[in-house]
């Protein structure tokens, strides 16, 4: 017995549809249904998921999708998502699995930090008349730069790579999401002189080409990883956390492993993946720094790697150890990123801010003089350059995007990733899925995205009389609070408005 209430309610207007069925062909949750005796449009409420298909692809815009008024005696303990998880569990006696980022009413710190600007004094630059660099290299600095006595470089430079916008695709899989969804996302970052992840699916033979523009994962799973694999990389990524999900290890179900993803991850078809919580010879940070030069010695030195952790209450301490291990690199994930699958409590429970945990981050590294032997990325749920913006003059070299990727490419946040069955062809491996997702297309989109925010944060570069992205890393001055109490400011390390 099901005591569960639909979420949500299909209304099909009788007068507009034609009862062309493509709503039914096209719903892979099996919202809308053909009878078979009279061949009568039927809707299912209970399966639909609010994913927007049927809306988006039927021809007459017959069909709305609704909040459905069947509701509980709710109050505000009681919710009626609570209730339906709850009798989720009763039926199954499962672990709530979600897809997508933490979606509870937690404070947003990025709306509630305004930007400075240029008045008489400090003119404002024209980005449409001066130059205006956004263009920013990741990777270890060196101490200092010594010269021969013919003026040229002696000091050993770090490998660093550089980054056309401050701004890269962050780790999403292949299992997670499509071949198509990824061929998407490399061609986007290639076109923008930037880099996409591969997560810790290994890298599919279809974007070799894109090894110029690829970030690859060691996850504790090591799924998909060999020579080859770290080869064909700009950047090599250590995944230790995530922010969807910190403390616990990664989760692809068996259900998205079709013979593609099991080759490219060295997996069994069809069985779900499940990455160790640690990585089993990792316990401290001389065994980090034992793996960070393992995997430089294996790619002779040649590239930049990178240490993923999600943002927890000592995540500043753990930076710290890192960067001394040797890392060149420290990506910082915020509680609000997505992921494919996640336990639902540990997803919007556990975790911090990205803005605290960068700002405490950087202020450690600074104030222990190793902010220059690493750099900073920063990821979890950045909605638009704004945030993108604020997060450089906290302190963050570069940030990690995806969810608002994903948005571009046609994700209607419905937060069903997990299921693998995507109607928008992303989050699932169904070939019948995939094809809905065209590469071409939805690489110029995701690369518009870029290059639109790009041009953005040249607009506030400008209005701020700044022309350099450099100009603005860790320049809080740049940032005023609103309606945060002083601990807040004191973490974040800006003035209130009107300060």
């Amino acid at each position: 017995m099901n005591f569960k209430n639909p979420e949500f309610e299909i209304v099909r207007n009788k007068d507009k549809c034609i009862s062309c069925g493509a709503c039914a062909r096209q719903c892979s949750y099996e919202a809308h249904i053909i009878d078979p005796d009279t061949g009568e449009l039927k809707a299912e409420d209970m399966n639909c998921v609010a994913c927007h298909r049927c809306v988006v692809i039927c021809p007459t815009r017959a069909i709305t999708i609704k909040k459905h008024e069947m509701t509980y005696r709710e109050n505000a303990n009681w919710t009626a998502a609570y209730i339906n998880q709850i009798n989720r569990q009763a039926d199954t006696g499962g672990v709530l699995l979600s897809g997508m980022g933490n979606p509870q009413p937690y404070p947003i710190y990025w709306d509630r930090m305004l930007l400075n600007a240029s008045q008489v004094t400090n003119p404002s630059i024209d980005p449409l008349r001066e130059p205006m660099e956004t263009r920013t290299f990741i990777g270890a600095k060196p101490e200092k730069i010594e010269l021969d006595a013919k003026g040229r470089l002696i000091t050993r430079m770090p490998p660093n790579v550089e980054l056309q916008m401050p701004i890269m695709f962050s780790a999403m899989s292949f299992g997670s999401i499509s071949l198509n969804a990824q061929k998407s996302l490399a061609a986007a970052a290639k076109a923008c002189g930037t880099l996409f992840n591969t997560g810790e699916g290994g890298l599919h033979s279809d974007l070799f080409q894109y090894a110029d523009n690829a970030v690859v994962q060691v996850a504790s799973g090591r799924f998909g990883v060999h020579k080859d694999y770290l080869d064909k990389s700009r950047i090599i990524e250590i995944k230790i956390g995530q922010g969807a999900k910190p403390g616990i290890g990664g989760h692809l179900p068996g259900v998205k492993i079709d013979e593609e993803v099991s080759r490219t991850r060295m997996i069994p078809l069809g069985a779900d993946a499940i990455s160790p919580a640690p990585h089993h010879d990792i316990y401290s940070i001389e065994d980090l720094r034992q793996l960070i030069y393992s995997l430089k010695e294996a790619t002779e030195y040649q590239k930049p790697v990178a240490v993923k952790i999600a943002a927890v209450h000592n995540s500043a301490a753990i930076a710290s150890g890192i960067a001394r291990a040797g890392a060149d690199i420290i990506v910082l994930d915020g509680f609000r990123g997505g992921t494919g699958a996640a336990p639902t409590r540990i997803r919007d429970n556990v975790g911090i801010p990205i803005e605290l945990a960068l700002a405490a981050v950087d202020e450690r590294l600074r104030s222990e003089s190793l902010r220059n032997r690493v750099s900073l990325v920063a990821a979890g749920s950045f909605r638009n350059s704004a945030d993108i913006f604020k997060a450089i003059a906290i302190g963050a070299d570069a940030v990690y995007i995806a969810s608002s990727a994903l948005i571009a490419l046609g994700c209607h946040m419905c937060q069903q990733c997990h299921t693998g069955k995507c109607n928008w062809g992303i989050a699932t491996q169904r070939a019948d899925l995939v094809k809905r997702l065209n590469p071409e297309i939805m690489a110029e989109r995701a690369a518009n995205l870029l290059k639109a925010w790009n041009h953005e944060i040249k607009e506030m570069l400008g209005g701020m009389g700044i022309n350099a992205i450099d100009s603005l890393r860790g320049n809080r001055l740049m940032l005023r609070g609103v309606g945060l109490n002083e601990k807040e400011l004191s973490i974040l390390g800006i003035k209130h408005a009107g300060e």
